[in-house]
């Protein structure tokens, strides 16, 4: 194991921070050293020691972020997280240091970038699989990031990217054309995707993508 140190951030639960473990587990198996992040007033002092940063899942993100109403179905995560990780994400971004978004945390990275989400899938659009429960295909498509092909990807989302942001590249959809994972390709590492390739930890892409962002921290290519 090397030093590189990824920063997790945490959800905030009533008088506890908390992080599923998997999040974790893929970063030591991948070589890194996880520390979790609970929010602070001041993010520069976690974006100076850690080397990347993983935005996890969670709930909703508000959808005054893209200026819009919250739709009935939208569970919110508290302001003070997703506040937190916006800043941190910016402090992040300055320093071009390395950053992994997952579910939640794809969407965040976003609408940080200018662009907007499907607040509830079923209730917005006709689409062919239900990305709320099991498995479906996704096709990712030619970059310097992830291997090109078809995967099997578990799927637990009820929103989804509608216009992506400014200077993120679309490199994988659903087979019913939902973006499923998009990357910044002026940049070192900086990618979001939509399914949870910790809960797959067995499967080659999850390992790929665990270990190119490590690698990445860690000042490989």
């Amino acid at each position: 194991m090397n030093n590189t140190v990824i920063g997790i951030t945490t959800e905030i639960e009533s008088e506890h921070f908390r992080i599923k473990h998997r999040y974790v587990d893929a970063i030591l198996k991948s070589g890194g050293v996880p520390m979790l992040l609970p929010p602070v007033d001041n993010p520069k002092i976690y974006a100076g020691e850690i080397a990347g940063l993983l935005i996890p899942g969670g709930d909703d993100l508000d959808p005054s972020y893209y200026n819009e109403e919250k739709l009935p179905r939208v569970k919110l995560v508290s302001k003070e997280r997703s506040g937190f990780e916006m800043a941190l994400l910016k402090e992040m971004v300055k320093l071009r240091k390395p950053v992994l978004g997952i579910c939640y945390g794809m969407q965040l990275i976003n609408v940080a970038f200018g662009g907007t989400l499907y607040q509830d899938i079923e209730s917005q659009l006709k689409v062919a699989i239900n990305h709320k429960t099991d498995y479906h295909m996704i096709v990712i498509t030619e970059n310097r990031f992830l291997r090109e092909g078809r995967f099997s990807v578990n799927s637990t989302h009820h929103q989804a990217i509608k216009e992506p942001g400014k200077g993120l590249s679309i490199i994988a959809r659903s087979t019913d054309n939902l973006i499923e994972a998009f990357c910044r390709e002026d940049y070192p590492f900086l990618i979001g995707i939509q399914w949870h390739p910790e809960r797959q930890l067995e499967a080659e892409l999850s390992v790929s993508i665990f270990d190119s962002f490590v690698r990445g921290a860690d000042g490989g290519e």
